[in-house]
């Protein structure tokens, strides 16, 4: 089922888990890539990678969704695959007293990714087999006091794409939305126990497994229970996470 992925256009494809993603992709025959990332020297060094490695073509795209001015999407050829998983933890500390980081925080996560989402869910581009995979974060499913403007950000993008998902319901266009548990890597780091952060390379196969499935799921798995139990924690204890 995943050689059907021949191609995949990815925003944020320097995350360790697009990176993995990417990598798997190729390793099951995808050999067309657009990689749109803010930092030019690790996107391009991806892009190396699967030139040498498997022979792809890609292109690769410098783009900062905190720019004052943002690029103007541009999509001119379809792809099979849409993959969305840029994102910023910012600094929630300073973001409980600086506005300008509440925002960019939000942007990060939510309000600049609008512009592209919008643009990969046309109404011409729905009408035709593809898949759209967006990671959210089960930090969506609970305001808490550590980090509640990056979990306020996911929790808008949740709905905005469950909004897309009911819009390609009867498509052959698939919205898959990933509700993230902690993935190893630099941004988790440090703030994440290591035990519950979960390998990039796993959740790629996982999601691989499956890539036409379509709806709403929470990665790993595990992370359904967990979450369960945290939205009924009382007030007296959430306000400890």
């Amino acid at each position: 089922m995943t050689a059907l992925l021949r191609s995949a256009w990815v925003l944020g494809s320097t995350s360790t888990v697009a990176i993995a993603i990417c990598r798997g992709l190729a390793e099951r025959g995808c050999r067309r890539f657009h990689l749109l990332a803010r930092n030019p020297e690790r996107n391009q060094a991806l892009a190396s990678e699967l030139r040498d490695r498997f022979g792809a073509e890609v292109s690769c795209e410098a783009i900062d969704l905190l720019a004052p001015q943002p690029a103007q999407p541009q999509l001119n050829e379809p792809f099979d695959l849409y993959l969305v998983a840029a994102g910023s933890l910012g600094d929630a500390e300073r973001a409980r007293n600086d506005a300008a980081e509440a925002q960019a925080i939000t942007q990060a996560n939510f309000t600049g990714l609008i512009p592209w989402l919008t643009a990969i869910v046309s109404p011409e581009r729905i009408q035709q087999p593809g898949a759209l995979w967006v990671f959210s974060s089960v930090a969506a499913d609970r305001g808490r006091p550590s980090n509640y403007h990056y979990g306020a950000a996911k929790a808008g993008l949740l709905r905005f794409c469950e909004g897309l998902l009911l819009r390609c319901h009867g498509t052959p266009f698939a919205v898959r939305i990933l509700k993230a548990g902690f993935i190893a890597s630099p941004m988790t780091d440090g703030k994440a126990p290591p035990i519950l952060c979960a390998r990039p390379e796993q959740i790629a196969r996982d999601l691989l497994r499956h890539p036409r499935r379509r709806g709403i799921e929470t990665i790993p798995w595990w992370w359904t229970p967990l979450m369960a139990l945290v939205r009924r924690l009382p007030a007296r204890l959430a306000a400890k996470l």
